[in-house]
C-alpha cells in the first residue's frame, strides 16, 4: 500500500472507532488476519476479530479513541492512541464497576493486500485493572 492509502485507511478506521462500528473495523482485517493483545491473547480470523470489537463496545459502551500519532513505513504502521471508557459489563470476570478507565496504547500493524494481516497491541493491562479496583497498589514511598 502507498503511504497515502494507509493514511486514508486510518482516517476511516478512526471514524469507525468513534462510531463503535465493529463491522467497519473488522472488514479492515484480512480474512485470516491476527491480533495479539494483552486482553484477548491471540485472535485469528476476521469473525473472531469482529467479535472482539463487539465485546469491547459492550464492556465500554462510551469508549473514546483518539489517535495521538501515526507512523507509516512501507507496509507497516504504528499508531499511538489514548483510550477512555466506563466499564458497564463483565470484564475478565469482574462485575461492572461503573468506573472510568484511561490508558494509552500502541499498535503495530502489518498490511497485506490493503488489509491488516497482523496487529500487535501493547498497553498497560495491569494499570487498567488498578483503575477498575481489581488490584490494589502499595505506595512506592
Amino acid at each position: 500500500m502507498k503511504r497515502s492509502e494507509i493514511s486514508d485507511f486510518f482516517r476511516k478506521r478512526d471514524t469507525a472507532w468513534q462510531g463503535h462500528d465493529a463491522d467497519a473495523l473488522a472488514i479492515g482485517h484480512a480474512e485470516d488476519g491476527e491480533i495479539e493483545s494483552p486482553l484477548w491473547g491471540k485472535i485469528k480470523g476476521r469473525s473472531a476479530i469482529h467479535k472482539s470489537y463487539v465485546e469491547w463496545y459492550k464492556i465500554f459502551p462510551d469508549a473514546e479513541y483518539i489517535t495521538e500519532c501515526l507512523l507509516i513505513d512501507r507496509d507497516r504502521a504504528a499508531q499511538f492512541i489514548k483510550m477512555t471508557g466506563t466499564q458497564q459489563r463483565d470484564f475478565c470476570g469482574l462485575a461492572p464497576t461503573g468506573k472510568r478507565v484511561q490508558f494509552r496504547l500502541s499498535c503495530l500493524f502489518y498490511f497485506t493486500g490493503g488489509k491488516i494481516a497482523n496487529e500487535i497491541r501493547i498497553y498497560d493491562f495491569t494499570g487498567i485493572l488498578l483503575q477498575l479496583g481489581v488490584l490494589k497498589a502499595k505506595p512506592a514511598f
